[in-house]
């Protein structure tokens, strides 16, 4: 087993073809052929079962999968950081970890600040729920991660950078307001669009309607936040969510929401690195540029209901 055919063995899963792999790669096809014929003889298995329109992986081969990843991103991030060692420079691979909703306001000026400040780092940005993110942050694949601060492992350090409070959010015919705070038993019966438990939000709901002794009738689940907003547009029902996360639909007035009157319901953004990991200078470097974005972001009114929590303990 080499690197060459883990990274080949990589692409042919991604893109399911040996002719595409092989044209990604800049190799001829029996090339690749033959990386995926020698990994396969190493490990004692078929990896991809053959079929007529492309290569599928077997059990053998997903299993294989995330444990190539993990290899190659370890060796392109020590290639980076020595690289730059050598030439007395900030240089290495970051893999940041950003939640669907702060995607779209962080990840621009997160990228150029960096390559402003660091033009040495390379920066990948990885999109995903606070549970995967911190699966991949115990994995190693990504370095740092934005999670919320309900999701806890002794693996993992928290700062937290965020508090916001959350909106019921709908179509404009709800007439909902940011002037007028609702209460969630006016809701009792209505159809929502939420996520799947045990999603953050969904707990945070979950344990606010039933300590007010209300039950909100659920017509769809879904883990993607992409969905949860289709439907809500097309009339399917509300949904509970941070301001951010539909910021520029609010600002439209393709949707409309209103703050969930006291005790209301707010979840708190972390900050979230290794604990038992060094965290190498790049990676330090890439994590101040982005406290200082998300503070930013704040400062400029562009986190709707977001208030800046950094320093204090996590709850």
């Amino acid at each position: 087993m080499d690197f060459k055919q883990l990274r080949t063995f990589l692409t042919v899963a991604d893109v399911g073809n040996m002719t595409r792999a092989a044209e990604i790669l800049n190799l001829v096809q029996p090339a690749v052929s033959r990386h995926i014929k020698l990994l396969e003889e190493d490990v004692g298995t078929e990896l991809f079962e053959r079929h007529r329109h492309g290569m599928v992986l077997t059990d053998a081969g997903k299993s294989l999968l995330g444990y190539a990843r993990r290899v190659l991103l370890e060796l392109d991030r020590a290639r980076a950081e020595i690289s730059g060692t050598a030439a007395g420079n900030v240089t290495g691979l970051v893999s940041l970890g950003l939640l669907p909703s702060t995607v779209d306001l962080l990840s621009g000026p997160l990228v150029h600040a960096i390559a402003q400040a660091y033009p040495g780092i390379q920066v990948r940005i990885t999109v995903g729920y606070a549970g995967t993110l911190l699966q991949w942050l115990q994995t190693g694949e990504v370095d740092a991660a934005l999670l919320y601060g309900a999701e806890r492992s002794a693996q993992v350090q928290h700062t937290p950078l965020v508090q916001e409070a959350l909106w019921v959010i709908g179509p404009p015919e709800s007439e909902l307001s940011p002037k007028r705070p609702v209460h969630l038993r006016d809701f009792a019966g209505k159809a929502f669009v939420l996520p799947s438990a045990p999603h953050g939000i969904r707990t945070l709901v979950e344990q606010a309607t039933a300590g007010m002794d209300i039950r909100l009738r659920i017509s769809a689940e879904t883990n993607a936040l992409s969905v949860q907003r289709s439907l809500v547009l097309g009339g399917h029902g509300l949904t509970i969510l941070p301001p951010i996360a539909v910021a520029d639909d609010l600002r439209t007035g393709k949707l409309v929401g209103a703050p969930v009157a006291a005790p209301g319901i707010s979840r708190s953004i972390v900050l979230a690195l290794p604990a038992h990991r060094p965290t190498p200078r790049h990676v330090q470097c890439a994590v101040d540029s982005l406290i200082q974005e998300a503070r930013q972001a704040i400062e400029a009114g562009n986190w709707p209901e977001g208030r800046w929590v950094y320093g204090q303990q996590a709850p």
